[in-house]
């Protein structure tokens, strides 16, 4: 064993704080995540809105697309900066960047000003998910941490269920800009119980200095592969020119930017933390696993509006099992990490159930009845639950305490790009079996199919099979992951760290 890393461990244990101080720290950063989970859903039903009083309804997608590029990108240097400068000052400065590009998103005068403001938005929120992720690893030993992502799975379920309803609400009945001001006293709320929850927080710093080079090659790579997702048979086709010169951007970029994190001092990923066989088969099934579950999120509303015949609210209310379904499956595996030896196995069961449930759907697209669908999505999202809470405790469980930032925020951008990459795929899925061409909009998506005679419920069947791959894949790479026991004192902690 190492001794030196030993008793770095040693000296960085978890602390010991009572479950008021911990029920204080958790109330500031649910709250905190809570700003950015919901301003990734309450824009939707505002959209048209915000396109018809700007006069730009072309560049209306960008309002969205921009904020996932930049809180994607900027997700690992949160990361890096919460383990050279603190969680709470990190959390603080990313509340105050999303604070300033809501109020900027508000008074907006022209299209163009509202998508770089939600630019400014999403370099704030982008960090925001990861960094409360972190700060409870700070807090709570890993054989308890479980337990404590079902808050998390409630924070991302009241976004995707209020948020909608209260897009359309403020966008109907008082102005667009309301969606955004509402941040300023949510924000400021979440500031002030971080300022002071936090303060008891454990520091594991460490003098380093930011690799910014590396920050710009994967910021770059990161956007030119986003763009392309975005773009990709919608503004321009796949095989385009445009779409072929962003990804082999993408590829140069990140070829550059692996190159750094050889030749870095310090790289803005450390190399261990990849190279670390737990986060590497952790970070990539829940890249799998979660980037489905958004893929699924996107297009099944289209599904029960073009082909099951829904209102688009009544296909909002028919998310509910999917939504739901995902905090009640984290519920249950969080709570039992704490009391079995093999917490594997809960996921891997829940991860095949969940393909078995979608390929009924696969197989039976258009016969199923609504009620019979909902009970399959809610089957679908309680298996995938199961593995949320295993693959970021299992990956934070097997770093250092100082590297904890850098591999929670390295696992979150994973997942937006999994989200990103699944969401292409099913859109050129819909696309090409459709005949939809990329100047038209989903809404449009029945009549197109209609007039060419084609069965939208086969399209969605392949949708399904897609999901299915998804599925296998994140089982697959869960399979093949370490399962090391979960620490719980300090000394086990230490030496399960630094123990291969």
């Amino acid at each position: 064993m190492d001794q030196p890393a030993l008793q770095a461990a040693r000296g960085h244990a978890t602390p010991v704080l009572s479950h008021a101080e911990i029920r204080t720290i958790i109330v500031g950063i649910m709250l905190a995540m809570l700003l950015a989970a919901l301003d990734q859903t309450i824009i939707a039903t505002a959209l048209p809105t915000i396109g018809r009083e700007l006069g730009d309804l072309e560049h209306l997608p960008w309002v969205v697309t921009v904020y996932l590029l930049t809180s994607t990108a900027v997700t690992p240097l949160y990361g890096k900066f919460s383990d050279s400068h603190g969680r709470r000052a990190t959390m603080l400065i990313g509340i105050v960047i999303f604070i300033v590009g809501s109020i900027a998103c508000a008074v907006a005068p022209t299209m163009l000003a509202l998508i770089l403001a939600r630019g400014v938005q999403g370099l704030g929120g982008g960090g925001l998910i990861a960094l409360a992720q972190t700060i409870v690893a700070d807090i709570v030993a890993p054989r308890e941490r479980g337990r404590y992502q079902v808050y998390f799975a409630s924070v991302f379920m009241t976004a995707s269920l209020v948020g909608p309803v209260l897009g359309g609400f403020f966008a109907e009945h008082l102005h667009w800009s309301v969606i955004f001001w509402i941040n300023l006293p949510l924000g400021l709320l979440a500031f002030v119980l971080v300022f002071h929850s936090l303060k008891k927080l454990p520091r594991h710093d460490r003098p380093h200095r930011l690799d910014l080079l590396g920050a710009l090659l994967l910021v770059s790579a990161t956007v030119s592969l986003l763009l392309a997702l975005s773009w990709g048979g919608l503004r321009h086709p796949w095989l385009s020119l445009p779409i072929f010169g962003l990804v082999a951007g993408s590829l140069v970029l990140s070829g550059l930017f692996a190159i750094r994190m050889r030749l870095a001092p310090e790289p803005l990923i450390p190399p261990g933390v990849l190279h670390n066989p737990v986060v590497r088969m952790g970070v990539l099934s829940a890249c799998f696993g979660m980037g489905t579950y958004i893929g699924l999120t996107i297009y099944l509303p289209v599904y029960f509006e073009a082909v099951r015949g829904l209102s688009a609210s009544l296909s909002g209310l028919a998310l509910i099992p999917l939504m739901a379904g995902t905090v009640c499956g984290t519920m249950i595996s969080g709570r039992s990490m704490a009391k079995v030896k093999h917490y594997k196995r809960l996921p891997l069961g829940g991860l095949l159930v969940a393909m078995v449930a979608t390929g009924i759907l696969a197989a039976f697209a258009r016969d199923l009845s609504i009620a019979a669908v909902e009970i399959l999505l809610a089957v679908i999202s309680i298996g995938l639950g199961t593995l949320l809470p295993v693959s970021t405790v299992a990956i934070q469980n097997a770093v250092m305490p100082h590297e904890l930032g850098t591999a929670t925020g390295t696992a979150n951008f994973f997942r937006s790009l999994g989200g990103a990459l699944i969401v292409a795929v099913f859109g050129a899925i819909v696309l090409s079996g459709s005949g939809l061409s990329g100047a038209a909009s989903f809404e449009s998506l029945g009549e197109v199919a209609a007039k060419s005679g084609i069965n939208l419920a086969d399209i969605f069947s392949y949708v399904f099979i897609a999901a299915i791959v998804g599925f296998g894949l994140a089982l697959a790479f869960l399979l093949a992951m370490e399962e090391r026991p979960l620490r719980g004192g300090a000394v086990k902690a230490a030496e399960a760290a630094v123990a291969d």
